[in-house]
């Protein structure tokens, strides 16, 4: 479709600069929010209506946040093609709702490999569910918008009000192909860390 109506967002982020704001936005908008861990808390305590990945899934977060993302009800919701009639059905028949929006930002781990730490403690910094879930909003562009950093918060923002709370394929594109390069750079971060750093026993 050319112009997607948004409806329906997932935030889940590192970097929380200037998300209050742009939630905000969305939520007066009339955009139902759904979030994870400390995302939610914020978005609570700023008086934001939000509705927790784990009320979506039927499971909670487990192994201390490695895993609540990683589900179906989620990823479904993502990767559904809203131009295909078979995906809408099988999203009714289970009961799906399908995301509009996934607004995420990785963890930090050039941070952690700046700070030389240990490998155990490093790999804790590798994102899993980020990526996965921003590789998946940008493969669907043509159903979805995936906004990978706050410093795309403002120009999205202004294209949902110039557009009904629409967005284009044009700028769903755009932020698809700087999703990837922003993913490929951080899988390339943790690949020359690996390699550089030694094992400790």
């Amino acid at each position: 479709m050319d112009f997607l109506p948004v409806r329906r967002a997932l935030l889940s982020v590192t970097d929380k600069s200037g998300l209050p704001e742009f939630a905000k936005y969305l939520a007066d908008a009339g955009v139902t929010l759904v979030s994870t861990g400390g995302t939610k808390r914020m978005l609570e305590e700023g008086g934001l209506p939000v509705t927790g990945v784990s009320e979506v899934t039927g499971f909670p977060e487990i192994m201390g946040g490695r895993v609540k993302t990683l589900h179906p009800h989620i990823h479904a919701g993502v990767l559904a093609d809203k131009d295909e009639p078979d995906h809408l059905s099988t999203l009714s028949e289970l009961g799906i709702e399908p995301f509009d929006l996934v607004c995420v930002n990785l963890y930090d781990f050039a941070d952690a490999a700046r700070k030389g730490l240990g490998l155990r403690e490093a790999v804790e910094q590798i994102d899993i569910g980020g990526p996965t879930l921003l590789r998946a909003a940008a493969k669907n562009y043509h159903s979805m918008l995936v906004v990978p950093s706050p410093g795309h918060y403002q120009r999205v923002r202004e294209e949902l009000a110039e557009n009904g709370m629409r967005v284009s394929l044009a700028l769903r594109k755009e932020l698809a192909a700087e999703t990837f390069r922003r993913v490929s750079k951080y899988d390339a971060l943790i690949s020359d860390y690996l390699f550089r750093t030694e094992e400790q026993p």
